[in-house]
């Protein structure tokens, strides 16, 4: 490559670098413990425990539950139910209207065998809960997600860049070489340089799934406009819904319709999911990826007959799988763990960024690439002044 091509990948390196380095290194630190979310959620006690439930004993229908918490909270309707995987715990939501915002909902955890129950866990509490929204939007909303999105693509043109960079920069050095007998920032520039280089498929993964994550908002909204709509369109000029069918019933036609899947959520008429006239009801798989998708499953709110189900277009079903992808909670506690390892090594590449960049910062473009040219006959930094 020509020394014009290696400034100009250099200049793209440095910039993309600087710009969204410390951002990038406020995710890793703010991600690490989000990879263990749900093992954090039992240590701290987040998670509700369970009693022991004699076997044989009913379990109520999930009316009979709704009604429990309608009394419990009078004026509130129903927004949704939220059925956990791995446990007999189903999440009613309820609030004054259909339209409340997520911040005004009330959310009560039952216990699916007995009916009891669960202390309730108000939102965004916790460390978790801390960690979570400063992963998501830095405590700004949608526009602190955006802003985070643009960030992980100027990591990945920093990904990028840097394997362009660092080619001819090893064209004299074998692989992995860390010169020990220089100076303290030689050795880490080569310890940056490797580590980089070595969970570079890594940080493409986590930066492109967590940019395709941010995009979460306006792709539910383009798949409501869209496909929902072309499910729900026989329904266009229905009449208002008089009353609420029973949602034992719908679920029983989901599952007919779905009979390999189970039910994940149930949004009531009218909720942003929703339609006026129908209870969705959306359906996940049982293994450990297609448990990550959901099918939507249209029943008439009023006699349980099926209106339409169909899978979730490419782009969404993509979106579902990079969730967990992102965090490695797919594998289990191994892969979590792999994770981890991996993160960690992800802020040592991005502090060790941050200080070469600190140390050099006086030298000239020109000398910098002509080290690069040279390709392992770097001299010894000058020192910071």
């Amino acid at each position: 490559m020509t020394r014009r091509g290696i400034r100009r990948w250099y200049l793209v390196h440095k910039w993309t670098s600087l710009i969204c380095t410390a951002f990038m290194l406020m995710l890793c630190v703010s991600g690490l413990p989000l990879i263990f979310e749900h093992e954090l959620d039992h240590l701290l006690g987040y998670e509700a425990p369970l009693e022991t439930v004699a076997p044989g004993t009913p379990a109520p229908s999930l009316d009979s539950i709704i009604a429990e918490v309608r009394a419990s909270r009078p004026g509130e309707v129903m927004q949704y139910l939220y059925f956990e995987e791995d446990r007999p715990i189903v999440t009613a939501a309820t609030a004054a209207s259909v339209e409340s915002p997520p911040e005004e909902v009330h959310l009560q955890p039952v216990d699916l065998r007995t009916g009891a129950f669960l202390p309730v866990r108000p939102l965004r509490i916790g460390i978790i809960d801390f960690f979570y929204t400063m992963h998501e939007s830095m405590f700004v909303g949608l526009y602190g997600t955006f802003f985070l999105g643009a960030m992980g693509v100027l990591l990945l043109l920093a990904i990028v860049s840097g394997i362009v960079v660092y080619a001819p920069f090893m064209r004299r050095l074998d692989f992995g070489t860390i010169r020990r007998g220089r100076s303290k920032r030689l050795r880490w520039l080569d310890i940056h340089n490797l580590t980089g280089i070595a969970i570079t498929v890594w940080l493409v993964v986590v930066g492109a799934t967590g940019v395709f994550n941010t995009l979460d908002a306006p792709l539910a909204a383009q798949w409501r406009a869209g496909q929902l709509a072309e499910m729900t369109a026989p329904y266009r000029d229905a009449p208002p819904l008089r009353r609420l069918g029973s949602v034992d019933a719908a679920v029983a036609t989901a599952r007919r319709a779905s009979p390999d899947m189970d039910v994940s959520l149930i949004m009531f008429p009218g909720t942003y999911f929703a339609p006026p006239h129908h209870y969705n009801v959306f359906m996940r798989g049982r293994t450990p990826v297609t448990s990550r998708l959901i099918k939507p499953t249209l029943v008439d709110a009023e006699t349980a007959a099926l209106t339409d189900t169909r899978d979730m277009p490419l782009h969404i079903r993509a979106l579902f799988l990079s969730r967990p992808l992102h965090f490695g909670d797919y594998g289990g506690l191994p892969l979590k763990i792999v994770w981890a390892l991996l993160d960690i090594l992800a802020i040592v590449v991005l502090a060790s960024g941050i200080y070469l960049w600190l140390g050099r910062r006086g030298a000239a473009l020109d000398r910098r690439v002509e080290e690069l040219v040279a390709g392992g006959t770097m001299p010894e930094p000058e020192p910071a002044r």
